[in-house]
């Protein structure tokens, strides 16, 4: 490539000039090529440990004039074809020009622009972008595409200087971190160790320390471990490699591409040696964070932050910490953890001004809210920039949400002063809000208004006043009146300032009447239900009357949800249950429905509107538990392996204990996809639900430790799994809240009281207080770097679970051993997973759908088949092979979606690799019909036809597709008749059992060929035995078996006799057309050969008054006897594509070239132009059939053709060898170089 011009002062250190005239040079780096000797080891160690440029450019041109001693490099390449390509455009171009020059200053300043001009020409077509990566940098991804053979594709992250531990010997090199796979490539003194492993084999990445690998990274995968050490900066570098590897998990959990995600804006210059993907994934790395602190959607980015202070009212002081900008929100966290939170949403700013700068507030920044709050920000690094910023985004706003009534009603409520929540009497008299989800439905029943703007707890325990229930009440009455407090002091609504007072109060347990505008608020879901005003609502009109897998189970589950409380026992409940669990499985279709999602809705139902309920869903299954109602619940179970860890690290002792008897998998499941709700009092775990919308996950994994710390002794003592989830069950039963003004509802816990006496009661607050107590040293990014470990060990398990289960599902008599298929599987999955990292011509292929069955989730499509095909197959033809592989294709691919799934491909290699002679020539023979064999390769066929005897079209394979589908229309019609009777289940177990049968089909069932189709099986056959060590053998063979076969077809003619039509052979000279019965191909039915044509005589006469072998002499000019097969052929003669004996007349007719009109043939003793035979003459001869019996039984005379087809071929090296050449696993090695002395 060309490169910019930079001075070289030194041009013939390490390189040796190869050619040279006036104005330039053309070098060869030393070591390179041939030979070399201690130098070249000396110079290619150099390359690698001093990342030289010399490994991707072993050839470079320099610029010199005569007088001068500075060259300038102008150009280098990775081969000398493209380094050779530069010189010569460089010659031709340009030394005619230099010479004119008389000044040499004046030609280098040419030869610099010209060449500066050349770059800035490909870079505007390659990279529109321009400043899209430095050449450094561009340099490293060309070295590791050469060295590691990745496609274009692939782009290269960052890379590292490293030491790979090889046994005890650390090897320095270079570590590449791509998109898909972690590479290594090292070169010693002659030693070359070259390392891929793709991101989605990882099993386990961490960083450790030990006495034997000081600070390293370990990098695990099913088959081996990697250690790398010596890094300039190990933190940065295994972040990168965690998010790398997250991506890929990701993928494999729900096949999300990596740049899915709209790339953030790229900084004005780009750092030297980091990519623009390295930019992106620290971009989208703290956009991850910013959202999971302030809890924001899921679309917003971080576009800044920077340092400042925040003058707090509460407390009088100047707290430091960082204000960070979107496009709708700024928000300011302080440097001490829980000193103060904030979020401003800029919807709500009214007012933003520079205030007067002084000596104790400088550059100070005032933001005023709707609410009448005003922020005062100060010690701003560059204000004018930060409120010009803000004032974009500002005018960026929308004015005013579209039919947001409700919206700006409830923010009114909740961003001013408190306002008394309503009496009984007035919630009965509230009319339907008109924009609310039930008041805008079309039929919207009365009875259903009050769910529209209440909880429904409101609505069943109003009967009851605060006032008339004692000392509860007076304690909720405090409650309310110290949130109240809390309001006035540190404000009320979105803009709240948060701190640790605020949880303190969450842990004295919310008010009822609270609950829901709370939970609202330390959620996020307040955010996202006032930026989406009618959309709830829009959703369940869509999703009215819509059936679907996910509706049936939301169905089945209704009344399973809360069954005890008051709420759900009536249609009420039920309807707005109903219609927040469809509404967001219409939303979000990847998840649906999952078991456990019903509770958690209805609680959330009791505090809030549907509206409300339905927002709450969202953030809790898409923002604060990822991943956890998937199909496969994998957040739950990553969640479940943290706990497992966390049990480890501070329950030591328990943990052995509980391995023993695999509790924690039996239990925590429950515990975290309900947050406790399904195993707990409901007044008791909604609590933890009040603590879960404020601190998250955390709290659900300290009340679990609690737990199990609380009942350590009993568990201990306990003998079987049983035992210790009875143990564990009446615990959670008897915990209580003393403090609860709601009635008690009765707890339907599947383990309940036995006879025995009952465990005390513990209080709720206790629990909590405890779990704050003994294990709030867990913080949120520990937690978040456990997911990480947990999600690589749970998704590996569930991709072997998968594995496993498609395993199973191969018929055995397959063929293939178990550890066979595993292998075929991995690859079969490598190759689906490359169409996710390069595209695929078919975006189905693309697309991994997890909800699918396991047999179903990967499939390739034809391209990738062919690849497969052809380092798999044992037939191998090739440059015949792509189209042999195609016709694989075709006949595997029953349902005709243009993708096949891995039994399908294990069906079609077994029929290569396993059954005995037969079972493999059926293969064979099914590949040379439709529908393997296209209509395009008939007529490629059709072509090539001229070398047999020509006739009329045969219509036997069409008649017999004809019986067989009014067969199959008169077993239809009986089966519907049989419908009309009570339905028999042994019938249907009979119907079963026949169609079991009916896949063990017998050579029978096979229909005839025709000329065609044996003209391409020759072909294939020809191809086959190209790279054979018996392949003379073989081609004679196959020559005879042909000849044979030609004439049982000849002689087969003579008794088809059809009814109803002129026999041909009786009449040859005749002109009439064969009736138009459907040929193969139509554009060849309406051409009989005519009377006089040369090319019908061809093959000498078709009379029967003539020996039908006589039909396959053609004269060639040659020596050979007229029919005689038996007659051996020098290799040059059986080679030769103009030699028509009898044995090289299929060899010639199955010619590796794809069109035979690129040649002239000798037929018949003249030379012929093709021509002139393809539409005249080339009606191929469809009288002419042979049976699978019969080339069986001629193929069983021949004893070489049969040790070729019966001959055991190794699966397992030819999956070797396909993953050597794919680098789908890892794999190193150590080439030791030839060392020549100098």
């Amino acid at each position: 490539m060309w490169l910019g011009p930079e001075e070289v002062l030194v041009a013939n250190a390490l390189w040796v000039t190869e050619r040279a005239n006036p104005f330039f040079v053309l070098q060869r780096r030393r070591g390179h090529g041939k030979g070399g000797g201690l130098t070249g080891l000396l110079v290619g160690t150099l390359d690698v440990v001093l990342d030289s440029s010399a490994r991707v450019a072993p050839y470079r041109i320099l610029h010199q004039t005569q007088d001068s001693q500075v060259y300038w490099t102008v150009a280098c390449g990775s081969s000398r074809k493209e380094i050779t390509e530069h010189w010569e455009w460089l010659e031709n171009n340009l030394l005619q020009t230099l010479s004119i020059f008389d000044n040499e200053e004046d030609i280098t300043t040419f030869v610099k622009g010209k060449i500066h001009g050349i770059i800035a020409e490909e870079n505007k077509n390659v990279q529109p972008q321009g400043d899209e990566d430095p050449g450094k940098f561009k340099e490293a991804e060309l070295k590791m595409r050469k060295q590691f053979g990745m496609p274009e594709g692939e782009k290269l992250v960052n890379y590292y200087s490293c030491s790979y531990w090889k046994g005890r010997v650390p090897r320095q090199g270079w570590l590449y971190l791509t998109v898909n796979h972690l590479c290594f490539y090292s070169f010693l003194l002659g030693k070359e160790v070259s390392l891929v492993v793709q991101w989605v084999d990882v099993t386990r990445l961490e960083k450790n320390a030990t006495l034997l690998f000081p600070e390293s990274i370990r990098v695990d995968t099913r088959d081996q471990e990697l250690f790398f050490s010596m890094f300039l900066n190990i933190g940065e570098t295994f972040k990168l490699m965690e998010q790398l590897a997250n991506l890929a998990v990701r993928q494999l959990l729900d096949s999300e591409g990596f740049l899915e995600e709209r790339p953030p804006p790229r900084p004005p210059r780009p750092h030297r040696n980091i990519s623009a993907l390295k930019r992106d994934l620290d971009a989208r790395a703290k956009n991850e964070c910013y959202r999971a602190t302030f809890r924001l959607p899921r679309d917003e980015r971080l576009d800044g932050h920077t340092s400042c202070t925040l003058w707090t009212p509460f407390n009088k002081l100047h707290i430091p910490g960082q204000m960070f900008i979107s496009s709708n929100y700024i928000c300011f966290a302080s440097k001490e953890e829980d000193a103060c939170h904030l979020i401003i949403p800029l919807r709500e700013v009214t007012i933003v001004e520079k205030a007067d700068c002084s000596s104790v507030l400088p550059s100070p920044l005032s933001i005023s809210t709707k609410s009448k709050m005003t922020f005062l920000f100060a010690n701003l690094k560059d204000r004018e920039f930060l409120v010009e910023r803000i004032s974009d985004f500002l005018q960026k706003m929308p004015s005013k949400p579209s039919g947001g009534g409700r919206a700006e009603r409830k923010a009114s409520i909740m961003d001013s002063a408190p306002e008394p929540s309503p009496t009984p009497q007035e919630l009965s008299e509230q009319p339907a809000s008109p924009t609310s989800a039930l008041g805008g439905l079309p039929g919207g029943r009365a009875q259903e208004a009050p769910t529209a703007s209440q909880g429904l707890l409101r609505l069943f325990q109003r009967n009851t006043p605060v006032e008339e229930l004692g000392a509860k009440g007076a304690k909720e009455k405090m409650k309310e009146e110290s949130w109240n407090i809390h309001f006035f002091e540190f404000g009320r609504g979105v803009c709240m300032y948060r701190t640790a007072r605020a949880r303190e109060l969450v842990l004295k347990g919310i008010p009822e009447s609270l609950r829901g505008e709370l939970w609202l608020l330390f959620s996020g879901a307040w955010n996202e239900m006032v930026t989406h005003p009618g959309y709830y609502a829009e959703l369940v009109e869509k999703s009215t009357g819509r059936y679907s897998l996910a509706t049936e189970e939301i169905e089945r589950d209704l009344h399973r949800s809360m069954p005890e409380h008051p709420a759900f026992q009536n249609e009420l409940g039920i309807a707005a249950l109903r219609r927040v669990l469809t509404a967001y499985a219409f939303r979000n279709p990847t998840i649906g429905y999952c078991q456990a999602m019903n509770i958690v809705t209805s609680v959330l139902l009791l505090y809030g509107s549907e509206e409300e309920a339905f927002w709450l869903l969202v953030a809790l299954c898409e923002r604060m538990l990822p991943d956890y109602y998937n199909t496969r619940v994998v957040g739950a179970l990553v969640d479940q392996g943290i706990l497992e860890e966390l049990t480890r690290e501070f329950l030591p002792q328990l943990s052995r204990k509980m391995q023993g008897l695999g509790v924690i998998s039996s239990i925590s499941l429950s515990w975290l996809l309900t947050l406790f709700l399904s195993v707990m009092p409901f007044e008791s775990a909604v609590v933890i639900v009040d603590c879960f919308f404020y601190e998250g996950i955390k709290v659900i994994l300290q009340v679990a430790l609690a737990i199990l710390d609380a009942n350590m002794e009993q568990l201990l003592g306990c003998g079987d799994e049983g035992e210790a989830m009875t143990i564990l069950g009446r615990y959670l039963d008897n915990v209580v809240n003393k403090q609860s003004v709601s009635p008690p509802i009765p707890h339907l816990h599947a383990l309940l009281t036995s006879g025995d006496d009952p465990p005390e009661e513990v209080d709720i607050f206790d629990l909590l207080k405890v779990s704050y107590e003994k294990f709030s040293s867990l913080r949120a990014e520990d937690i978040e770097q456990m997911r990480f470990k947990q999600r690589l060990k749970v998704i590996q398990s569930l991709e072997d679970t998968a594995k496993r289960s498609v395993v199973r599902a191969i018929p055995g008599d397959i063929g293939f051993s178990i550890e066979e298929l595993e292998d075929l599987y991995m690859v079969f999955k490598a190759k689906h997973l490359a169409s996710q990292y390069w595209g695929s011509s078919h975006p189905a292929a693309v697309r991994r759908d997890p909800s699918l069955p396991y047999l179903e989730q990967y499939r390739i499509d034809a391209h990738q088949f062919r690849e497969l095909f052809a380092s798999l197959t044992p037939w191998a033809c090739g440059a015949h092979t792509p189209v042999l592989a195609g016709r694989m294709f075709r006949l595997l691919d029953e349902n005709k979606d243009s993708l096949i799934n891995f039994k399908e491909f294990v069906t079609g290699m077994s029929g290569m690799y396993h059954g005995d002679l037969t079972e493999k020539l059926k293969v064979l023979y099914k590949l040379h019909l439709p529908p393997a064999l296209s209509p395009e390769e008939a007529e490629s066929a059709l072509e090539a036809a001229h070398y047999f005897t020509e006739d009329s079209s045969s219509e036997e394979v069409l008649q017999q597709e004809e019986q067989e589908e009014a067969g199959n229309d008169i077993q239809d019609k009986r089966r519907e008749e049989k419908g009309t009777s009570p339905p028999d289940y042994r019938h249907y177990l009979r119907m079963w059992a026949k169609e079991k049968e009916a896949q063990k089909e017998t050579i029978k069932d096979l229909p005839k060929m025709d000329q065609e189709q044996f003209i391409e099986l020759c072909k294939t056959l020809y191809n086959m035995f190209s790279e054979d060590p018996m392949e003379q053998d073989l081609y004679h063979a196959i020559a005879t078996v042909a000849s044979l076969l030609l004439r049982i077809g000849e002689v087969g003619k003579r008794f088809s006799a059809w009814p109803g039509r002129k026999s041909r052979d009786s009449a040859p000279d005749e002109d009439e057309p064969p009736a138009p019965d459907p040929p193969h191909d139509p554009d060849w039915e309406l051409q009989p050969p005519a009377a006089g044509d040369p090319q019908a005589k061809a093959g000498g006469d078709t009379h029967l008054g003539k020996a039908p072998q006589e039909s396959q002499a053609v004269g060639g000019g040659g020596g050979e006897g007229r029919g005689s097969p038996s007659q051996p052929l020098s290799d040059d003669e059986a080679k030769d594509d103009t030699s028509v004996s009898s044995y090289s007349v299929v060899s010639t007719g199955s010619l590796q070239c794809e069109d035979l009109a690129d040649d002239t043939v000798l037929v018949g003793g003249e030379a012929r132009s093709p021509v002139a035979t393809t539409h005249g003459g080339g009606a191929v001869d469809t009288d002419w059939c042979i049976s699978f019996e019969q080339i069986l039984a001629s193929i069983l005379t021949e004893s070489v053709l049969v040790n070729f087809f019966e001959k055991r071929v190794d699966v397992g090296l030819k999956i070797k060898d396909h993953r050597k050449v794919e680098r789908q696993f890892s794999t190193s090695s150590d080439h030791e170089q030839s060392v020549v002395s100098g």
